[in-house]
């Protein structure tokens, strides 16, 4: 799968605001701090306005994303790299790693996340957010309909729950010995236009299906799912109202 940094951020404001709430609930002022899933860098300013004395290291999959990060960044003290968070090993110690909705795509996250706090020192934070919305009509709609007909032998295997209870995080960080936060939040996105939501999953939740099928089956798919949301998510005068849960884990190990 490749992401498209233009059309994920066609929603920025809105896919910002869970990372500044994570934010704000780390404690201390971290000296290092790596950004895991950091996509186009357009968080690192969240981070920085933070932390300015920070070093902030941004770490994605995605070439696409790394490059329009690298174009865009003007901050000396940010860099950023292009690795795959399941086998990424950082080269020192890091106070704080942070991560705005990355592990529901990274298979074994929670052995993955293990793995990664070992380099957190004594006294640091790891904290993470996740989409939580699998049981909402935007993800139903998507894995029925693309299960039927001529859609389901190109999109075998891609209709995993990638949900995590938050219970499995408090319970991960408290076996580690670390100080846990965790909580869920529901936000109701106003959107606008005639397929917004459609528009916010397409460069998403969506886009590994989307990308499955082939040319002309594609679009034949796009207008049924787009047809679905439409009635799922009905135009109200004020926008389209887009009902998303998050799980927030915010770690702190003991010193």
């Amino acid at each position: 799968m490749t992401w498209d940094p233009s059309h994920y951020l066609q929603f920025a404001d809105d896919r910002s605001r869970p990372f500044h709430d994570l934010v704000t609930r780390i404690q201390g002022a971290p000296r290092s701090i790596v950004d895991l899933g950091c996509g186009p860098g357009h968080l690192t300013a969240v981070l920085r306005a933070r932390w300015p004395e920070a070093m902030i290291h941004g770490v994605d999959s995605d070439a696409a994303m790394i490059e329009r990060a690298e174009a865009d960044s003007t901050d000396p003290n940010a860099s950023y790299e292009l690795a795959d968070v399941s086998t990424w090993t950082p080269s020192t110690d890091i106070d704080a790693i942070v991560s705005n909705a990355l592990f529901q795509w990274v298979p074994d996250q929670l052995a993955v996340i293990e793995r990664l706090a070992g380099a957190v020192v004594p006294g640091g934070t790891f904290a993470l957010q996740v989409p939580n919305n699998y049981a909402g009509p935007s993800h139903v709609l998507l894995h029925e309909i693309s299960s039927r007909g001529p859609y389901a032998s190109h999109t075998e295997g891609l209709h995993d729950d990638r949900s995590t209870p938050p219970e499995a995080y408090l319970g991960l960080f408290s076996r580690l010995g670390w100080q846990a936060d965790v909580w869920e939040t529901t936000y109701l996105h106003v959107l606008h236009g005639e397929d917004a939501v459609f528009d916010w999953i397409s460069s998403t939740g969506a886009r590994p299906i989307i990308q499955a099928l082939p040319d002309g089956l594609r679009e034949e798919f796009v207008e049924d799912y787009k047809a679905a949301l439409r009635t799922a998510y009905p135009r109200t005068p004020h926008g389209t109202v887009f009902r998303f849960e998050r799980v927030f884990a915010v770690a702190r190990q003991t010193e």
